[in-house]
């Protein structure tokens, strides 16, 4: 949509969409959440590609997933609608160090990677513990989310991204409490408390859930007048279904994710919500809390076909990403690619309610050729 030919701001295009509007152009997302940004192997690849300088190192955003914060060249080059705003780390109990390839985060986590792979937790506070009780929880020291450094500087880099820059700014809060618990407890035992030991398994879910609404009551109340929406991310699905009974997700995790999605809606800013995998069984539950914007739309997990979901949930859900990373962008084509890039522009975008970028993290392996295809056949068949 123009007005008097004149087009859009990226934040208007973005807003515009999301609130199931006809912008005057696709929206376009690289780097502005934890979960759609690009591997740092890969995105030195691609600045090489797009003639940019490589000599200066990358600015790290998780050293655990090996991702970058993209710099304003890439994001310019490519017309990117939106920007990330990411909170601090803490000034007491942060990541150290216990060799080259592996630390210790806040939560008592030990992470370790092979020299050429991904950090994986491999030790958490609850892990070795048989039948954790509640006991263990009391007598657990858990990180402060009060702390100081997670907000000094917030707002006034907020407030910079909103004066400097006409996009969308997205605040970032992380990694939501159902992974914190599986990094704490052991990913399969504590799924499997939730149904034989449902004290610790709740008990721990809900002092997660505790820590992170008073981290985001805090980063909105120093920023809602500089951001656009907040972005957090709980995986709940895989790659053939739910990680949990639909059931047991509408009894233990909804009502947790509805205190997040609450808190972001008591500062008035819209809500994204990311999961991996097939979450098409919980797609008006996730409505039902108030979400407004899924991300990253796995099309390579079960049930879900893009045209079905924009054709049964689109009028009221907004969707962020659904270019396919397990096969497309990693052993496509650049013509597949752009193949790619035009089914999900038809299923997705009519009337607004689509961000266009990658499943997830663009990966190692993705050849810069086709995260250029991308967003080239992205600006030609988006208007």
């Amino acid at each position: 949509m123009e007005v008097s030919g004149i087009s859009m701001t990226h934040r208007d295009r973005v807003l515009a969409a999301l609130r199931h509007q006809t912008p005057d152009r696709l929206p376009l997302d690289l780097g502005s959440s934890l979960a759609s940004t690009i591997n740092v192997t890969a995105y030195q690849r691609l600045r090489e590609h797009l003639g940019l300088e490589t000599e200066r190192p990358p600015t790290i955003w998780a050293l655990r997933s090996s991702t970058v914060i993209p710099d304003e060249d890439v994001l310019q080059h490519f017309d990117i609608d939106l920007r990330p705003l990411i909170l601090g780390g803490p000034d007491a109990g942060g990541d150290r160090r216990l060799s080259e390839h592996a630390f210790l985060d806040e939560w008592g986590v030990t992470w370790m990677k092979p020299a050429d792979g991904h950090y994986l937790a491999t030790a958490g506070p609850f892990q070795r513990l048989e039948e954790p009780t509640l006991k263990d929880l009391e007598n657990h020291r858990w990180p402060d989310p009060a702390d100081p450094g997670r907000f000094r500087g917030l707002r006034e880099r907020a407030r910079e991204l909103r004066e400097t820059s006409d996009c969308a700014v997205v605040l970032n809060l992380g990694v939501g409490p159902l992974h914190l618990c599986q990094f704490m407890r052991g990913w399969a035992e504590w799924l499997e408390d939730l149904l034989v030991n449902p004290a610790f398994g709740e008990g721990l879910f809900e002092r997660a859930v505790d820590f992170f609404v008073q981290v985001a009551e805090r980063a909105l109340a120093e920023t809602a007048e500089f951001v656009d929406l907040a972005w957090f991310g709980d995986d709940v699905g895989a790659q053939g279904g739910l990680l949990v009974r639909p059931e047991l997700y509408r009894r233990v995790i909804k009502p947790r994710h509805r205190r997040i999605v609450d808190a972001i809606k008591r500062h008035g800013k819209l809500a994204a919500y990311h999961s991996c995998g097939s979450v098409y069984a919980i797609l008006p539950d996730l409505l039902d809390i108030g979400v407004d914007v899924l991300n990253p739309v796995q099309v390579a997990a079960a049930h879900m076909d893009t045209a079905r979901l924009k054709r049964e949930f689109g009028r009221d859900l907004a969707f962020w990403g659904a270019i396919d990373t397990q096969r497309v962008l990693s052993r496509g084509t650049p013509p597949e690619v752009r193949e790619e890039v035009k089914r999900r522009i038809a299923d997705l975008a009519g009337e607004g309610g689509y961000i266009l970028c990658a499943v997830h993290n663009i990966q190692a392996e993705v050849p810069p050729e086709n995260v250029a295809a991308m967003y080239q056949a992205a600006r030609e068949c988006g208007g």
